[in-house]
């Protein structure tokens, strides 16, 4: 599919909305005091956010390729599977997203803002916090320590997963042998996409039960992360928002974790996509 890259960036911005929706509202339902959903487990926020990867990937994955994921869109950059020129407006167009998407997450719980009396979950409904974090400064380095782990590693997996689901699928051997034929990549994939594109579909959906195994598997930890336009666009809306919208027990943002989900998710996409590229191109 051929389209114009302003329509990408819109469409990486509507992608990252979309997750933030699907994920932070399922964290939202299950933190925040009088939803129906209040307290219903780690289930529920596993399913938003699983959904909320799988969903976009559906919708836009030939579109913009659904990054939705500022160091996903660097590690590629960084392994020449992606120009150069197109990654700032593709890290703001997320970044905005994901601030849109938490956005309309708050609007549609406020009533349950002002109920909650917990700092933690409110916050917890828009960026991620450590769980060893027991609000003192002597607690700070392991949470650090611990976040860190835990983002990288899961992040890795989630970014291998994602290079090998999207570019090993079943048909992706044709087409590269077409290409090493003569035909231009995009003729190629369009003269074998009814047999191709069934394979395609199943690699986006096996991406959004990745997202839920990681989410129920390394979830407990830190959130996960995973991205970090996901962890800080919705972490700038919390700091900006008053206590009038989000209840007199909003707390603090803990900008002093911030830069772990925003360094280890960029280390981790750096290293997952160039071992891709060293193992499988």
């Amino acid at each position: 599919m051929d389209v114009a890259w302003t329509v990408k960036y819109i469409t990486e911005f509507l992608g990252t909305a979309i997750l933030i929706i699907l994920g932070n509202g399922a964290v939202a339902n299950v933190e925040l005091k009088g939803t129906k959903g209040h307290a219903s487990g780690w289930l529920t926020i596993a399913i938003g956010y699983g959904m909320g990867v799988m969903i976009p990937a559906l919708m836009f994955g030939n579109v913009s390729g659904n990054h939705i994921n500022p160091a996903f869109t660097l590690g590629l950059a960084l392994s020449d599977y992606f120009p150069w020129e197109h990654v700032a407006p593709y890290i703001l167009a997320q970044l905005l997203g994901a601030m849109a998407g938490q956005a309309v997450v708050v609007a549609t719980h406020h009533p349950y803002y002002l109920q909650t009396e917990n700092p933690n979950a409110i916050l917890g409904s828009f960026s991620t916090i450590s769980a060893v974090d027991g609000g003192t400064e002597k607690t700070r380095k392991a949470a650090w320590i611990n976040g860190f782990i835990n983002e990288f590693f899961g992040s890795f997996v989630l970014f291998l997963g994602a290079m090998a689901m999207t570019k090993n699928y079943f048909g992706a051997e044709l087409i590269s042998q077409l290409t090493d034929y003569g035909y231009e990549a995009t003729a190629a994939a369009n003269q074998v996409a009814p047999y191709t594109t069934g394979s395609l579909a199943v690699a986006h959906i096996g991406l959004g039960f990745l997202v839920m195994a990681l989410v129920t598997s390394l979830g407990g930890p830190t959130g996960p992360g995973l991205n970090p336009a996901r962890d800080l666009g919705p972490r700038i809306l919390h700091a900006l928002l008053p206590t009038s919208v989000l209840g007199e027990h909003k707390g603090d943002s803990k900008w002093w974790y911030a830069w772990v989900p925003v360094i280890a998710p960029i280390l981790a996409a750096i290293t997952a996509v160039a071992l891709y590229k060293l193992l499988y191109n």
